[in-house]
């Protein structure tokens, strides 16, 4: 079972997802994805919490699929935050075809602000400080999420990519690689134009990354 396997899997999925969202009622969302289709991989979307549309872009949290690969597992009742405040709590299952190899997900978005509201105010009354949630960009346009990513790397090294030394950059790329970004298709032209350099630069300082990284790996397995 190849790609029409997964198409099948896609298909049976599409009314089950229109199934869960009215189930939990209008504050959940169901997305499928399809990571064959690339940066564009949201194939059908029951609900509206994210406002994505089928045809839109997978988030941070598909990068991070991706990056596993067929090593992917269910990730259930995670916390994330949309960049206008809600608090999202989500499950993301991959979905694999009959060779087992990881082509998608079935993702459940629950909005749970008013509920963590309510234990916020609650632990607020006894003394403890509510934690903190990390933003997620859940986008139609795969601009937002390489910006998002990249933003997050900005702000994590205390400078722009407009500073960023060779050093500083190869750096970046190899974080971006590990996060899954170079696993969807044109995704290169997208981190070029952000960093201000050429699509070939920038693939042939990903090769290097790649070059480096593969050989530390064969160097520590020499061992």
């Amino acid at each position: 079972m190849a790609d029409g396997g997964a198409d099948a899997i896609l298909a049976a999925l599409r009314p089950v997802i229109d199934g869960l969202a009215s189930t939990f009622g209008p504050t959940c969302e169901v997305v499928l994805h399809d990571y064959r289709r690339g940066e564009q991989s949201v194939v059908a979307v029951a609900g509206s919490v994210t406002g994505r549309k089928a045809g839109g872009a997978l988030s941070e949290i598909g990068l991070a699929v991706l990056a596993q690969g067929d090593a992917a597992v269910n990730d259930i009742n995670y916390m994330t935050r949309t960049p206008d405040g809600r608090l999202i709590k989500s499950s993301t299952m991959p979905l694999r075809d009959g060779a087992d190899h990881v082509f998608g997900a079935l993702c459940v978005n629950i909005d749970v602000t008013a509920l963590r509201q309510a234990g916020d105010l609650l632990t607020a009354l006894a003394g403890t400080p509510p934690a903190q949630v990390p933003a997620t960009t859940f986008s139609d346009d795969f601009d937002d999420v390489v910006d998002a990513v990249i933003r997050a790397e900005e702000v994590a090294r205390g400078k722009s990519v407009a500073g960023l030394t060779r050093v500083e950059r190869l750096e970046l790329l190899r974080v971006l690689d590990r996060r899954g970004v170079f696993a969807v298709r044109n995704a290169v032209p997208r981190v070029a134009e952000r960093l201000g350099m050429s699509r070939s630069a920038v693939y042939a300082d990903l090769a290097d990354c790649r070059r480096t990284q593969d050989e530390t790996a064969s160097g520590e397995e020499s061992r």
